[in-house]
């Protein structure tokens, strides 16, 4: 019989990665890798568990892969399996489960279900996510031009209304070694944009960080710092993003000390989740509106264009108009990019489940709506503000229908530019260009290349 695979990966980047990952092992083995909607062998799902809405489409995609090919064999990992792993048992049609810290294992577990037919429950408790679950490198992913590259695993700050800490256990940072080493693959394999991620990137190795007796932090790089100098001495023309970066880890001086690399994209995910300062310390967020503000004054000091995007949550116990209209005004004074928009939900665990004053769902939807209105404003301010500026833009989707091809500027603005001859449009992808930025189009702006190659 043919082995195959199939994926389905729900929730953020991390998630992505790790499936790159899973995949890897599965084909070391021997397996062919379908579409998720197409009949194989083996489907894994990699579960998310951010909200309620995350765990009911979990179950919907194990109920659906049973339907597809009643044979097959359906493995359930993620968080959602590490936070409910007697839930995600009892749903018809799973037959291993598997927790956060044992993807590397999967094809051992699937192999061992086949020779004997007895489902499997894989799940370690969250004190003992206590160790880096090391995946190899991952040089295959299905982008063409952008690779994710995970730096650390778990959180330890333990916000109110946030389940992940005990989803993804205790801090623990990967090996700068192989980090590097990754890198240099995927560059050295034509990738032009690598992306740093992790569950909080910005605690890479700060558990080792102390201060000295004067209350100072090294000078020379340390936490994400650290990788982002050493990938900056690895030749080659590409550039470096940060997925995230948490204000609840560092502040403007630490932020101020990343403006310095060259290959550093000028775009943060700085998530804000609430522009209220009382309603971030019931969030168990420790810092409050000011401080937010100052990191980005900092960024946009630096570079009027930098680019900045955020998550921001509605309806948190206890939010009232006030501390909602706080959050609207947050949007628009930071001309985000990008708004991402969720509405409370309660998580198991989480201290905000049983705090009083939560907020009717009718509420939380009215929000919801008015802050995707704002978010939407405050994205097509920043377009304006880049209106006729020159941006360098690394192109990496065809859109044959609409004759356009996409791509990202470093801050993060998505841009469409129109083409006539699509072989020689298929020739630019995955090539820097230099770009004019004429208007607002979509979710982006419209371009047009510039030929002038001192500028590529």
């Amino acid at each position: 019989m043919k082995k195959t695979v199939a994926f389905c990966t729900l929730g953020c980047k991390v998630n992505q990665y790790e499936t790159d990952a899973m995949r890897g092992s599965f084909e070391a083995e021997g397996y062919e890798v379908k579409e998720f909607s197409q009949e194989a062998s083996v489907y894994v799902i990699n579960t998310c568990t951010v909200t309620a809405v995350a765990d009911k489409k979990s179950r919907q995609y194990i109920r659906r892969m049973k339907k597809v090919n009643p044979d097959s064999v359906v493995v359930v990992t993620g968080c959602y399996a590490q936070i409910s792993p007697e839930e995600v048992s009892a749903v018809d049609g799973v037959d291993i489960v598997a927790g956060t810290n044992e993807k590397s294992h999967l094809t051992d577990y699937v192999a061992e279900f086949q020779e004997h037919g007895m489902r499997q429950l894989h799940v370690k408790g969250y004190e003992e996510l206590d160790v880096y679950d090391e995946t190899g490198l991952v040089v295959n992913t299905e982008n063409r031009t952008r690779a994710y590259i995970k730096i650390q695993e778990g959180c330890n700050r333990f916000c109110s209304y946030c389940v992940i800490p005990y989803a993804r256990g205790k801090v623990r940072s990967r090996g700068l070694s192989e980090i590097v080493a990754e890198a240099k693959k995927l560059i050295a394999g034509g990738y032009r944009e690598i992306v740093l991620t992790g569950i909080n990137t910005a605690l890479y190795e700060m558990e080792q960080i102390r201060p000295d007796e004067a209350g100072r932090l090294p000078e020379e790089p340390y936490g994400v710092e650290k990788v982002i100098a050493a990938l900056s001495d690895i030749p080659g023309d590409f550039r470096i993003r940060l997925s995230s970066l948490e204000p609840a880890v560092v502040d403007a001086d630490y932020v101020k000390r990343l403006l310095k690399y060259d290959k550093l994209c000028h775009h943060l995910h700085l998530s804000a989740q609430s522009g209220s300062s009382q309603v971030l310390a019931a969030m168990n967020r420790p810092y409050d509106r000011e401080a937010y503000m100052d990191i980005v004054s900092t960024l946009r000091e630096a570079d009027p264009y930098y680019g900045l995007s955020t998550d921001i949550i509605v309806g948190f116990p206890g939010e009232k108009e006030a501390d909602f209209e706080d959050s609207c005004s947050l949007v628009e004074e930071c001309t985000f990019c990008k708004t991402h928009i969720f509405k409370y939900s309660k998580r198991p665990f989480t201290k905000a489940a049983s705090m009083k004053g939560h907020v009717a769902p009718q509420v939380k939807n009215r929000r919801s709506d008015r802050l995707h209105d704002v978010g939407k404003k405050s994205a097509e301010a920043f377009f304006a503000e880049n209106k006729g500026r020159m941006e360098r833009v690394l192109l990496e989707e065809l859109l044959e229908d609409q004759q356009m091809i996409t791509g990202y500027t470093g801050n993060y603005i998505k841009v469409y530019v129109p083409y006539e001859d699509p072989e020689a449009a298929q020739g630019m992808l995955n090539q820097f260009v230099s770009v004019e930025l004429l208007e607002i189009c979509r979710d982006g702006m419209r371009g047009r290349i510039v030929e002038r190659r001192d500028q590529l």
